[in-house]
Parts: structure tokens; sequence; C-alpha cells
């Protein structure tokens, strides 16, 4: 017969009993008793195969539980990620997981890819119930782990691109969440309503990112269905963003900026370089057009966490994270900075159905 101490050893989920005299284990005289008590710890062993990869489904605390601790990851700190971040948070609480059965750790890596991957380490090794990854940089360096934690991203453009997933429909990986597909076209067509006469776009974008690539490649593709040109500049750090910008902005007519949390993080450099030129940014998010961007088609940043919340809860009330497609949100929304438009001379269409900042 066996008794399991706080004491004993536990690895990945499991408990192993490890012999301490008088301690944790005891043996009964009888033979039987001890045969018992093996079958007991083969038992045990047998369910911890595979890593642990069967673990239950945790629930909030009610009564009986721990309160979950969910950890925040994020590659940078910028605008759009704090809102999908509160977002998030928002409608967990709104859900009813107060503080009560639900915590909350955030950290962010200052863009740097090295601490990223520490900082998943981290919440790993803290044991932390959940992991809520925004963009594409923190999901990859979260599901590269490969632990038994399911992840929940926020915002990745293409989630099987990445290699975070293969299957939308049934993702693996012990990974899910919300994708923000650019609207490539979307944006275009919205740029030729305010400023047709642009001929030439300029492209800046950071290659290390796969969501940036991605992305930039359908924009490409669209502008050559279209018959117009376009320049790129890449860069791979944020001291290259201001020289970058200003190179684009003497030959391009508009820059375009993907989803890329390098520029984004390094807006008013780009936006300084194109305001010098007289030239209008046609960005991938609500919080570049706040920074000085002239417009955008995109994902409301909040709606987005929210949605990803919503998977979190589907989860915690009992669907497994392959049972939880991965979602392509569709609800976007026009946005458009009236004072840089004011400031470049742009005058908005009136028929634009557009929200409207920075007047």
């Amino acid at each position: 017969m066996f008794r399991i101490c706080p004491c004993d050893f536990i690895k990945d989920g499991c408990v192993f009993l490890l012999p301490r005299p008088g301690k944790e284990v005891l043996f009964m005289k009888k033979r039987f008793s001890l045969l018992m008590g093996l079958t007991l710890v083969f038992t045990l062993l047998a369910g911890c195969g595979n890593g642990g990869s069967a673990s239950s489904t945790p629930t909030a605390s009610d009564g009986g539980g721990h309160a979950l601790t969910v950890g925040i990851v994020q590659l940078a700190e910028n605008g759009a990620f704090s809102d999908m971040r509160q977002g998030f948070i928002d409608h967990m609480r709104e859900l009813g997981y107060d503080e009560s059965k639900m915590s909350f750790v955030f950290q962010e890596a200052g863009g740097d890819v090295a601490t990223l991957n520490t900082i998943c380490q981290s919440m790993v090794d803290k044991h932390v119930d959940l992991l809520v990854t925004i963009a594409t940089p923190a999901t990859q360096a979260a599901v590269n782990l490969d632990t038994d934690i399911p992840v929940f991203f926020i915002s990745v453009s293409d989630p099987v691109a990445a290699g975070i997933i293969t299957d939308m429909d049934h993702p693996d990986k012990n990974a899910t969440g919300t994708s923000n597909a650019i609207p490539v076209g979307d944006i275009f067509k919205l740029a030729a309503q305010i400023t047709p006469d642009v001929k030439t776009y300029g492209i800046l974008y950071n290659t290390s990112e796969t969501n940036s690539v991605t992305t930039v490649a359908k924009a490409k593709d669209y502008l050559d269905e279209q018959g117009l040109k376009y320049v790129e500049k890449v860069v791979t750090n944020s001291a290259e963003v201001q020289q970058a910008a200003q190179a684009l902005a003497d030959q391009a007519d508009a820059l375009y900026v993907p989803n890329d949390s390098m520029i984004q993080s390094a807006m008013p450099q780009v936006v300084d370089a194109a305001t010098a030129a007289g030239i209008p940014i046609y960005g991938s998010s609500p919080v570049m057009v706040a920074s000085g961007a002239l417009a955008t088609v995109s994902t409301s940043d909040p709606a987005i966490g929210a949605l990803t919340a919503d998977m979190v809860d589907k989860y915690l009330t009992g669907t497994a994270v392959a049972d939880i497609p991965a979602v392509v949100d569709q609800n976007h929304i026009t946005v458009v900075n009236s004072a840089t438009a004011q400031a470049l001379g742009i005058t908005i269409p009136d028929s634009l159905n557009a929200t409207t900042i920075g007047g």
C-alpha cells in the first residue's frame, strides 16, 4: 500500500513514488499488499506515457480547485498588441473568470527573439495552465517548445504557413486561436478610393517575421494584377527602419506597411519620413492609423482578443484543443486618420464608410 506525499517526485504532471524509509512508502508485511502496491506504481507510470500529452482539461476554481494561471506572451509592446491583450483579458472576466478563478502573467520580449524564447520557457517552468500568445513570433516560440500546456494564439496572419498548426479546421500541436489574415486587396482598393493617383507603392517590412513575408507576397501579387508598381525595403532590426523608410519615401507615391511588429513599434519614424515627403501610409492595423498612417482595412484588435477568449472558455468547459478550429476573423473595419489627411491635403470621400480618428 502506498501513501503519496507532497514531497514525492513530480514530473510532467505525473507522480513518481520514491522510497524513503519510514516516510513516503509504507510496505505492508503481507506479500499480497506489496504486490498491489507495485501494481499501483506501474499503473501510474503507464498513465504518464507520451510526455503527459493526454493531460486533462484544467478547470477554473469552483471551490475545489486552484485558480488558473494564464501566461500571456508577445514579442514587443505596441498599441495593437496591448489592445488585443486587453480585449482578451476583459472578455475572460466578462465570461465569469474573475480574480478568484483566473490570474494573468504577462511578459514581452522587447523585440528580441532570444529573450522571447527564454520567456516562453520560463512560463513552462512556472507550470502555467495555459499560454496565450500574441502574433506570430510569440506563437512559434511557444509551440516549438512542444509541451502539454495548450497554446491559444491571438492574431496570427497565417498559422499554417508559420508552422504553428497544419490544419485550421483540425488544429494540432496542442494549439489553436485566431487569424487576422490581412485583407490586402481591400486595403489597396481603399487606397485607390482615397488617393487614386498613386502609381508606385513603397513596401517596408522585416524579413524575419513570417506574417510579414506572407502578407507582402499577397500584396505584391495584387499590385501585379492591377498593373501597379512597387519598390520594397527590408529591415532586420529596428535601427534600420528610419533609413529604409526615408529611402522608400523618395521613390514611392505612398507606403504600405504589413502586419509587422518591428515596423509597427517604429511607426513614428516611418510617419516622419512619409510626412516629410508628403506621401500617405496605408497600414495593417487601427493602431498604425492612430500612429499617423492615413488609413487601413483591418480587424478590430480588442475584438480579435475577445474571440480568442471565447475559444479558451470552450476549452475550459470541456472541448479538446483539437476540436476547436482556428478562426480567421472576417469582421473588418475601415479606419482613417483625419489629421493625417488634413496634413497631406487629402480629401476623404464622403461615401467612405469609415471610422475616423485623429480629428
